[in-house]
């Protein structure tokens, strides 16, 4: 009998990599996110607990649906990549073009996206994800 690595061998170790690798740079995400008051002007309602690992697994939300980079008008971000600030692109006071300001940002995803699934949504109410300010 042979010694050595045979090609099946081979495989389930580079398979077992993977699933190491995955591992490791899934533990760097977050399962929740306060997205807080970042310098607006006008701050009405309280910080966002986002449940990141939820709207991921149970939900299915894509990480390119928040997570973008865009170059000639097409989102070349992958999963890969790290993750910006919104803030490092989406001034918190104004729009400049096509980038809105940072809390539009917010608005337009988190709010469009939730009634865009309607009733698969858990809410579309403000006060259902935002915490009372303090």
């Amino acid at each position: 009998m042979k010694k050595g690595i045979t090609p099946i061998k081979a495989i389930l170790f580079t398979g077992l990599l993977i699933l190491a690798a995955g591992v490791l740079t899934a533990a760097d995400v977050p399962d929740n996110i306060a997205i807080e008051n970042s310098g607006y002007d006008n701050d009405k309602l309280g910080p966002v607990n986002l449940n990141h690992l939820e709207h991921n697994t149970e939900y299915g939300i894509e990480c390119t649906e928040c997570h973008h980079e865009y170059v000639d008008g097409q989102n070349v971000w992958k999963e890969d990549d790290p993750v910006k600030k919104c803030v490092e692109c989406h001034d918190p006071n104004k729009s400049e073009g096509d980038v809105k300001k940072l809390q539009m940002a917010f608005h337009n995803n988190c709010r469009n996206c939730h009634k865009e699934v309607g009733g698969e949504a858990p809410s579309t109410k403000c006060m259902d994800c935002h915490s009372k300010k303090k």
